[in-house]
């Protein structure tokens, strides 16, 4: 589980609470693709903590939880429906 944090006394304030508590923890930064300035890359906590006391750190803060699971994208299309393979009478045939 991470936490994303862009101020790194607030990282490292999360990572101190959560070491405190008891869990393993620690701190590193996270790259952002494209991102130029080496100072506007946010801080990582890495930890075992349950995901419930991570986004408490997470909202007092003011950062974001991410899960690690990716995005699974937009969901595929449902299969078609069976059409008919002739129109359907309305009338019996005489």
């Amino acid at each position: 589980m991470r936490g994303i944090f862009f101020d790194e006394d607030d990282a490292r304030r999360a990572v101190a609470r959560l070491v405190r508590d008891g869990y393993d923890a620690r701190l590193v930064r996270e790259r952002l693709a494209g991102e130029d300035d080496d100072e506007g890359h946010p801080w990582a906590v890495l930890t075992d903590a349950p995901v419930l006391v991570l986004e408490l750190l997470v909202e007092e803060y003011d950062g974001w939880l991410d899960d690690g699971v990716p995005d699974p994208g937009p969901a595929a299309a449902p299969a078609p429906l069976p059409l008919p393979d002739a129109p359907r009478r309305i009338k019996r045939p005489q």
